[in-house]
Parts: structure tokens; C-alpha cells; sequence
């Protein structure tokens, strides 16, 4: 069975994740003292877009960024809220197969941890319509916010501080933060470049 059918598989044996925040979170136990992660998906779908998520309450909240985050303060960059997804989705780069939703190639854009900024929880407030958050990112640093609009239409906006870049692109770093990789080169299959190999397993260490 390859990756995005064991994932997959969970996906859909779990049906809506967001139940699953209610009961016991059993695969952190042991790490509680850790910070939750982030993750941005680069993805080739029908359109081409972001997907960042980051982990809350033991599943990866999502949002669909058709133009990606920005670390412009000048950029309100729209965010589709999304399905949850499970935690083991945040590794996840490869193809996901025609028929199945999403279907496309998956980069591992960007990946780190994150720390809530302000009063209350994450899921808190996000249920107030406002998140304010810290990234510590491969790419993304320093202070962000999520904001909603209405309905599932969020904005995800970068604020003030040291590492903000007035005239950030995104387009600027093309390759996977997991392994080096560009677009075309996971469609085509091909292995990541030593360097990001021998980077990963530091990264494990």
C-alpha cells in the first residue's frame, strides 16, 4: 500500500476529524511538552494553491491559500477553511492519484512548530473568528494572525515584527523543505538530493 493510501484509508476511516478532537489524543501522549506543528503543502490541483494547516487539539486544522502565505504585513492573503486532516498528513509529499480528492502533487513546502500568541487556545480562538500565532518555519518566521471573514473564508496575514519583508515573493524559494525537491521533480518521481537527505536526518537526530 503506498503513502497517500494509508493515509487515505485514514482519512477516510475517520470521516469528519473535527469529532475526534473530544477524545483522548493518545498518539501525543509523552511529548505534551512539545510545540504543535505547522505544515504548508504546496499542491497541483485542478488550480494551483497552499495548503497550510497546523495542529490543534490532535489534528491538522486546514486552510486552502490560493496564493500562498506571504511575510508582506501588506498582504491579506485569502484562506479557504478545509477539512481537518490527521497528523500523519503533514509529512506527506508525492502524488495523490487521479480519482481520488485533491488529486495532484503534493510539495512539503514549508514545516515547523508554531506557538499561540494572546489569551486562550488555539481552538478557542479560532472559535472567536481570530488566531494570533508565532511561526518558526524552514522559510516562515515571526508573528501571524488568522482573521474570518465569513463562513469558511478566513484571511491569513502577516504581523509586524523583525522578520517581516516588504517585498516577500513566494516564488522566491521553489523547492520542498523536506527534501530539496521541485514540483516537477516529485511528478516525475525523482529522489531528493543528497544534501536535503543528509539535512533530513540531522533533522531527525
Amino acid at each position: 500500500m503506498t503513502t497517500w493510501q494509508c493515509l487515505s484509508t485514514n482519512i477516510e476511516r475517520n470521516g469528519t476529524l473535527r469529532r475526534r478532537q473530544s477524545l483522548p489524543d493518545t498518539r501525543r501522549h509523552g511529548r505534551a511538552h512539545k510545540l504543535p506543528i505547522f505544515v504548508v503543502q504546496k499542491h497541483e490541483a485542478s488550480r494551483l494553491h497552499y495548503d497550510f494547516r497546523l495542529e490543534v487539539d490532535g489534528v491538522l486544522v486546514s486552510w486552502a491559500v490560493p496564493k500562498g502565505p506571504s511575510m508582506a504585513t501588506s498582504e491579506r492573503r485569502l484562506a479557504i477553511r478545509t477539512e481537518d486532516h490527521p497528523i500523519e498528513y503533514a509529512g506527506f509529499e508525492g502524488i495523490i492519484p487521479e480519482g481520488h480528492y485533491g488529486a495532484g502533487v503534493v510539495m512539503v513546502w514549508d514545516t515547523g512548530t508554531y506557538r499561540v500568541d494572546g489569551e486562550g487556545s488555539a481552538a478557542r480562538q479560532l472559535s472567536d473568528g481570530e488566531l494570533k500565532f508565532t511561526l518558526n518555519g524552514q522559510k516562515l518566521h515571526g508573528a501571524f494572525v488568522l482573521v474570518r471573514a465569513s463562513g469558511q473564508r478566513w484571511f491569513l496575514i502577516k504581523r509586524r515584527d523583525e522578520y517581516a519583508m516588504p517585498s516577500y515573493t513566494i516564488n522566491g524559494d521553489a523547492r520542498s523543505a523536506k527534501t530539496g525537491r521541485t514540483m516537477e521533480q516529485i511528478e516525475a518521481g525523482a529522489s531528493a538530493p543528497v544534501a536535503s537527505k543528509r539535512n533530513a536526518r540531522r533533522r531527525v537526530r
